[in-house]
């Protein structure tokens, strides 16, 4: 009987691994662990920037994207995000802001939804 509970809890850690597998691989994202959609909250500063091309960029911002410009995947994963497009931004303006920002080391040419990040 004691083996037998044993085999069963074994079964239940296993099944509870493989449903976190296939979790993270149907749930797995290109900011890592971390949802698009909530990585868009850190671009809040951002927000009149990626709707205008003639919108100043402020520093807060410029700090943000650089900060997740160093996943590419990512950056471009937040910009094309729900909450990015429910708050007005527009992902062709918002691949501008790393070169309006300045960054050095930005994803220049990285594809991102068929137009390149700049």
């Amino acid at each position: 009987m004691e083996a037998s509970m044993k085999n069963i809890c074994l079964l239940g850690f296993l099944l509870v691994l493989v449903i976190a597998e296939f979790g993270e691989v149907n749930g797995a994202h290109e900011c890592g662990k971390a949802n698009p959609d909530m990585e868009a909250f850190k671009l809040a500063p951002c927000a009149s920037a990626a709707q205008s091309e003639n919108a100043s960029v402020s520093g807060s911002c410029c700090a943000a994207v650089k900060k997740l410009g160093q996943n590419p995947k990512c950056l471009c994963a937040v910009m094309l995000s729900n909450t990015a497009k429910s708050s007005g931004v527009k992902p062709e303006i918002a691949m501008t802001i790393p070169k309006r920002c300045n960054i050095a080391d930005r994803p220049v040419g990285y594809q991102c939804a068929g137009a390149d990040l700049r």
